[in-house]
């Protein structure tokens, strides 16, 4: 008699974890792939005493997000928890009820990415999953593995292609989680936080579409929802695109009055701050002014982020560390930051990811922490920050350094040599300045190269103040770069020479190692 593996009529792709959480084709996340993933996580939870009886799952809107749930949840019920359904709703949202329960959850999205891949995030009792958990959580997935593989065919829940043989029914929807992180932001704002303005609410495919609009209005706004979709829209605070920028000013057109444009990705972790001139502002900028207002004494956000940032959190006197790329990096820095005696911590991403690393009082209210990306509480916090001031949100981010970032990135880049470059640049020598200068050359533009920093990917530095830093996709076939310059226009100019098909600098720089 065959063994399931032996039956399977197609050649299995394991997930791998990429820069927080697990990511891949759908075509890849099969039912028996994502069961065999969620299975391992909840081993890995019993082997670190993270144990509890119940389990808080959720998705986003994309068109495999329901099949991919109902394989969690029986994968959740085998291993002797209890399931808990709450809804497609943003992944801050049920990652909070979860800490305020003590318990673990699972999000299934793929965050911003395109619809013809997904994801499924981890977390355990203590909050996200870390680096540091990977390896067992990877080896508690392979002993699952082998056991599934080896079941016989027939004893299998799984059919030879992987598809679940019998429908799941999936636990009744609870709205508790919805509720607590509205009530998080409504316990803290009240609802004259907003009055007399009107924000524009681009809600596209984000699950978070409905939520947020509803919790912007309890604090007092009148909100429009514009754009709503429901075809899949892979939006992306990093890769905000001319299409993008368009639409915001588009916007900003059709809405004179509006005091602001604001939305967040496809699983409401990533935050869009659009200005009343249609003009988006990055969200390590973001970042840097609502830690100014909530008086942090710590920041943590990674080493792309615009070097104005720095500049401005050091004027503020706020201490401030510098992590590799993703939410995990910049937990274990305000853990760290934490555990050594600060009292306001926080942190955030590039995407504009927020980070709340201890509860804080703000208005003589607190605000319980939440240690992974959000996307509303920055919104909140920057919009809260203009009414304050009585100036326009353009006006508002005026108060940073002038210093102008852009990002882009390339697809269709084969990862072995994105691997490749970063072992050949990983040191900052004469020699690494000298080849790198090879493709980053006066006639484009660029200075002389005066430092790289490898810290996450290759960070170069030139003499004339412009910064590249190029960046693999940690779980695609990708090549991302990030730019720094003294004008919106170079900064543009230089992700452009980037990602130009098909002699770009990255083309260039792949047919040297192919």
């Amino acid at each position: 008699m065959p063994t399931t593996r032996e039956s399977l009529k197609y050649e299995p792709v394991e997930l791998t974890f990429g820069t927080s959480g697990l990511r891949g084709l759908v075509t890849d996340m099969c039912d028996l792939e994502c069961y065999i993933n969620t299975l391992g996580f909840l081993t890995y939870l019993d082997s670190a005493n993270e144990t509890h009886n119940t389990v808080y799952v959720a998705g986003d809107l994309r068109q495999s997000t329901p099949r991919i749930l109902r394989a969690v949840v029986k994968a959740v019920r085998d291993a002797g928890f209890t399931p808990v359904y709450c809804g497609l709703i943003p992944t801050p949202s049920v990652a909070f009820y979860a800490l305020t329960k003590n318990a673990s959850c699972i999000m299934v999205t793929g965050s911003h990415i395109p619809d013809d891949r997904n994801g499924i995030k981890f977390y355990m009792t203590s909050g996200e999953v870390l680096k540091s958990d990977e390896a067992g959580i990877k080896d508690a997935v392979a002993g699952v593995r082998a056991a599934q593989y080896a079941l016989p065919a027939a004893d299998s829940y799984f059919d030879d292609r992987g598809s679940l043989r019998e429908e799941v029914g999936m636990p009744q929807e609870t709205s508790e989680a919805r509720e607590a992180y509205l009530q998080r932001y409504a316990s803290v704002f009240d609802d004259q936080t907003f009055a007399g303005k009107k924000i524009v609410f681009y809600q596209h495919s984000s699950v978070g579409r409905d939520q947020f609009v509803e919790m912007l209005q309890k604090l007092g706004a009148e909100v429009i929802p514009v754009g709503r979709s429901e075809k899949f829209i892979p939006i992306d605070t990093e890769n905000v695109t001319a299409t993008d920028q368009a639409y915001f000013k588009q916007l900003a057109s059709e809405h004179q009055d509006a005091f602001a444009i604001v939305s967040t990705d496809g699983d409401g972790d990533r935050p869009f701050v659009i200005d009343e001139r249609g003009v988006f502002h990055r969200g390590d900028e973001l970042g840097a002014l609502v830690a100014d207002w909530l008086q942090a004494d710590f920041a943590a956000y990674p080493v792309s982020s615009n070097d104005a940032v720095d500049t401005y959190l050091h004027e503020k006197g706020i201490e401030a560390t510098h992590t590799r790329i993703g939410s995990p990096y910049v937990i274990v820095a305000m853990q760290d930051a934490f555990a050594a005696g600060k009292q306001r911590v926080m942190g955030w991403e590039v995407n504009g990811g927020f980070l709340l690393g201890c509860d804080v009082e703000i208005r003589g209210k607190k605000l319980q922490a939440l240690p992974t990306r959000d996307a509303i509480f920055p919104i909140i916090v920057a919009l809260r920050m203009a009414v304050e001031s009585q100036v326009a949100i353009s006006v508002l981010f005026e108060k940073l350094p002038k210093r102008f970032t852009d990002a882009g990135l390339i697809d269709n880049f084969p990862v072995e040599i994105s691997k490749a470059i970063l072992a050949r640049y990983a040191n900052d020598t004469t020699d690494t300045r000298s080849e790198l200068g090879r493709y980053f050359t006066a006639d484009k533009g660029f200075g002389g190269v005066t430092q790289t920093n490898a810290l996450d990917g290759i960070r170069i530095f030139f003499d004339n103040g412009d910064i590249a830093h190029l960046r693999p996709s940690g779980n695609a076939p990708q090549l991302r770069i990030y730019s720094e310059a003294d004008s919106p226009e170079r900064a543009s100019g230089i992700v452009a020479l980037a990602l130009a098909e098909p002699d770009g600098i990255f083309r260039q720089i792949e047919k040297d190692y192919s």
